[in-house]
């Protein structure tokens, strides 16, 4: 078992079948919507999330607390800052 499936994440974003840029539209609101400190996991099937979700948790300052690809899933846990 890996360790980020032991992880306690609060809210689930399933963005499968959904191309750029919804995926990271559909992130922002999801965010949004989250408590400072809350554990966001992202599902994404597009490969452009690789690029996409790390530089989105750069520039509005969230954790990437890890991310894994598994037979052309694309898997995230995103910290949301403390405001």
């Amino acid at each position: 078992m890996s360790q980020t499936a032991e992880i306690a994440i609060d809210a689930t974003l399933d963005a499968s079948g959904l191309n750029c840029p919804e995926p990271v539209m559909m992130l922002h609101n999801k965010v949004r919507g989250l408590e400072g400190g809350a554990l966001l996991k992202v599902i994404a099937t597009d490969p452009s999330t690789q690029r996409d979700i790390p530089k989105f948790c750069v520039f509005l300052g969230h954790e990437l607390v890890s991310q894994q690809e598994q037979e052309g899933t694309y898997l995230y846990w995103i910290r949301k800052k403390s405001s």
